[in-house]
């Protein structure tokens, strides 16, 4: 956030408990990694599936599959976006009968995740449907509420919140907050 007064929510470390809280969840709540798939909302949700998926390989040791689902064509903001950028969906295994967790960063209206659950449902027929969220900062406009919560930041509707992570680039893992557009 280039020219504006930023807010440091989460730094590396409290990045990694959350990443960690997230996956011992995940596990108790499922009672194991067994039927467990991961899917990530880019970007960075797919890194982040990757994290946990790591946490829990860490912590079981067995993989779970982790990718990425493109919702780009499945957003209700298409038309208002200049020339979409669809991006490869990654989902290494068929989700029919899994538990598939959604994974993304900061959930807001809820818009996302609803145009998630609509591309998911064309690769399969999971059994459930969880969603992690690294950061859950509310004004939701529809009824979208996630299993999984790294942090709840309470937010103004100018705010804006930005995931900074390595694997995308960055010199250090945070979260950022700010008012007005993100540069």
């Amino acid at each position: 956030m280039k020219g504006r007064r930023t807010k440091v929510i989460l730094d590396r470390d409290e990045i990694d408990r959350a990443i960690k809280r997230i996956a011992f969840e995940i596990l108790e709540k499922n009672k194991g990694p067994e039927g467990l798939v991961l899917v990530g909302i880019p970007t960075p949700g797919p890194f982040l599936a990757e994290r946990i998926g790591e946490h829990i390989r860490n912590v079981e040791n067995v993989g779970v599959p982790a990718g990425s689902l493109d919702i780009t064509f499945y957003r209700d903001d298409i038309n208002d976006r200049p020339s979409p950028m669809p991006k490869l969906n990654d989902i290494p295994v068929d989700i029919s009968e899994k538990t598939v967790v959604l994974v993304d960063d900061v959930l807001y209206t809820g818009r996302t995740i609803r145009a998630a659950l609509d591309a998911l449902m064309d690769h399969g027929r999971p059994a459930k449907v969880q969603l992690a969220v690294l950061v859950d900062r509310g004004h939701r406009e529809l009824p979208i509420r996630p299993d999984y919560v790294g942090r709840n930041i309470p937010t103004g509707k100018y705010d804006q919140v930005q995931v900074l992570l390595t694997e995308l680039g960055e010199k250090r893992d945070e979260v950022v907050m700010g008012e007005g557009d993100i540069t």
